[in-house]
């Protein structure tokens, strides 16, 4: 029986070259100079921390498209409220989005079903598994979870026949 998964990673090793960019255009930037900006990672948690909100618009912007040169979608990032830290400064945290919560695997199959499309989809862990008994049901499955207004970068893998 064809299968595919619908899953959603975002690879950090990018994440961290994009944060290495940000970074060094900080440097060189003249708004930034005599800053005390910067950027950093622990896990899944990008840390900003900016001398007012101007600058942390800025590297927020930064952050954005240097993502998104490094072909990682945005939707990955989730923005928390910025905070009031040591020193006058402010603190952002953006968490980057890792796998498919349970809800919004529950939307994805509730929507497969109401559809009445021919596949068979169950959650594994924080990915879903979708079987269907032909190749052009699955292809079918695909095109309307692309259509479907999730705000997660998903990807299609292990596409088996």
């Amino acid at each position: 029986m064809p299968s595919f998964d619908v899953v959603s990673k975002t690879d950090l090793q990018e994440v961290d070259n994009a944060l290495q960019s940000v970074s060094r255009e900080i440097s060189t930037r003249y708004d930034f100079k005599g800053s005390n900006c910067e950027i950093s990672r622990k896990e899944d948690i990008i840390t900003i921390t900016a001398d007012d909100n101007y600058k942390l618009e800025a590297i927020q912007d930064m952050l954005k498209v240097h993502i998104t040169r490094r072909n990682l979608d945005t939707k990955a990032l989730e923005f928390k409220d910025a905070k009031k830290a040591a020193g006058n400064t402010l603190k952002q945290e953006v968490t980057v989005k890792q796998g498919i919560e349970t809800e919004v695997a529950k939307k994805i199959v509730k929507a497969l079903k109401d559809d009445k499309l021919k596949v068979q989809a169950s959650i594994r862990a924080d990915e879903l598994r979708i079987e269907g008994k032909k190749r052009d049901d699955l292809q079918e499955a695909i095109a309307f979870i692309k259509k479907m207004d999730v705000k997660l970068p998903l990807q299609y893998i292990n596409f088996r026949d």
